[in-house]
């Protein structure tokens, strides 16, 4: 392909049109502003935003973050200012910017949640991304996205009261991810992104305690890739609403990869840490894998595996 080519790399979720198939993965990236330094951020395709309850939560206790073989482990509990203070300071940050909004959104009961989808409503923001890997006080502290039912039930009341398309974000931690795309899909989201982290646990041999204080966190970075891949597949050949793919994703043959298996569109999380530029390079990467291929538009390799 001749190097002036014109190359296609929009993708569309749900009737919003991102330049890029190339998102930051919530709670990686905060709000951008601590990277606007590094990367450019008018060339992501969205930023997606820490996880926002409705009132503020300060977190679990530390330590909260480990090392592990190929990844790291985290149990920061979703650690937010509240919905007022991301309003105020975040949004009004993020509205200089000439790229896609996705605001996370986690709470402890339906309630919760709902009550951030509506403050949301009038804001500019373009999709609402639902972390339902929170652990539900009213159902014995099981996740929200750990029972089909209680997915069912939580993305309907959602999609009752939002103004902006729903992204439900599955939990890896289920016994089968296509039931849980299938009972998303039903109760009417717009799209799934996934896979959240996998619980995982750490344990400090010379000091003989957990590495974490909340002794379990949740897994992510290059070791949790191919799981991730798998459940993307499985669940792009379950439904028919789109999915943003994400898990260990480090360059843009690991974007590809996800593409490849079914993704729309891909997050970056873990790699943030390593490398700050990583989302930069990896659309520029995607775009050369697109030359050296001669694929003119990149939705031509979206899902093409089976």
């Amino acid at each position: 392909m001749a190097e002036g080519t014109k190359l296609n790399t929009q993708v569309t979720i749900a009737g919003v049109t991102f330049k890029n198939p190339v998102m930051t993965a919530s709670g990686t990236f905060g709000s951008g502003m601590e990277y606007g330094e590094f990367v450019d951020l008018n060339k992501l395709g969205a930023i997606v935003t820490k996880g926002v309850a409705n009132v503020p939560w300060p977190g679990n206790p530390t330590p909260r973050v480990a090392e592990t073989y190929g990844g790291m482990l985290n149990a920061i509990g979703l650690q937010n200012p509240g919905i007022e203070v991301f309003i105020k300071r975040d949004l009004e940050f993020l509205k200089q910017f000439d790229t896609r909004v996705i605001v996370n959104i986690c709470g402890k009961s339906v309630e919760d949640y709902v009550e951030v989808v509506e403050r949301l409503s009038g804001e500019a923001v373009d999709m609402l991304e639902i972390n339902v890997s929170c652990p539900n006080v009213k159902e014995g502290a099981i996740a929200f996205g750990q029972k089909a039912d209680a997915l069912y039930n939580i993305t309907k009341e959602i999609k009752k009261k939002a103004k902006q398309p729903v992204i439900m974000k599955l939990s890896p931690n289920v016994t089968d991810i296509t039931e849980m795309a299938k009972a998303a899909e039903a109760a009417g989201a717009d799209a799934l992104s996934m896979i959240n982290t996998i619980t995982g646990m750490k344990i400090d041999i010379h000091k003989r305690t957990f590495a974490l204080a909340n002794k379990t966190g949740g897994m992510s970075g290059p070791a949790i890739k191919p799981v991730a891949v798998r459940m993307v597949y499985q669940a792009a050949n379950a439904v028919k609403i789109p999915i943003i793919g994400m898990g260990g994703i480090t360059n843009g043959e690991d974007a590809i990869e996800f593409l490849l298996a079914g993704a729309t569109a891909v997050s970056i999380g873990a790699m943030n840490f390593i490398n700050p530029y990583t989302t930069e390079e990896t659309i520029q990467e995607i775009e050369a894998y697109m030359r050296q291929y001669n694929i003119e538009d990149i939705n031509d390799i979206i899902g093409t595996i089976k």
